[in-house]
């Protein structure tokens, strides 16, 4: 069996944003050469998560407003108390994205048969952005044969 890893660099804009990433892990598939195994898809980050889901507009502005409603970014949080915590400069008020990230997944393992992503007729790869804009890292890991 064989493992093979990838990192995807994505670029992100501001506030919620969500990307499909279905095509990019297909092609990293497809340049490895497994024809049956499966597919690692993990986020390097902690106010970013991941989720298979329909990729159809009006359900991501639905989903938005759902994590919205889920962790407001008004709301008091007592980690945007920067002052009370050693941070860099740059520290963003950030509370409600972490907590947004918790409420979905860091990761997806997808099957591979026949070279192809095992995914449904209507699911995607979705990566979504919580706390943008910022340049992302993904770990794509294939293990098969």
């Amino acid at each position: 069996m064989k493992i093979i890893h990838h990192f995807l660099e994505i670029t992100t804009d501001q506030g919620i944003n969500i990307h499909n990433i279905t095509p990019q892990v297909q092609e990293f598939i497809d340049s490895t050469g497994i024809h049956n195994g499966q597919v690692l898809v993990f986020s390097r980050h902690t106010t970013t998560a991941l989720a298979i889901n329909e990729n159809e507009v009006r359900l991501l502005e639905d989903i938005k407003v759902f994590l919205r409603k889920l962790a407001p970014e008004t709301d008091k949080y007592l980690h945007n108390d920067l002052h009370l915590r050693d941070v860099p400069e740059d520290e963003p008020i950030n509370a409600h994205s972490h907590l947004m990230a918790m409420m979905l997944s860091t990761s997806e393992v997808i099957p591979i048969i026949d070279s192809k992503l095992g995914l449904g007729t209507w699911q995607s790869i979705l990566f979504f952005e919580l706390d943008g804009p910022r340049k992302r890292n993904l770990l794509l890991q294939v293990s098969g044969e």
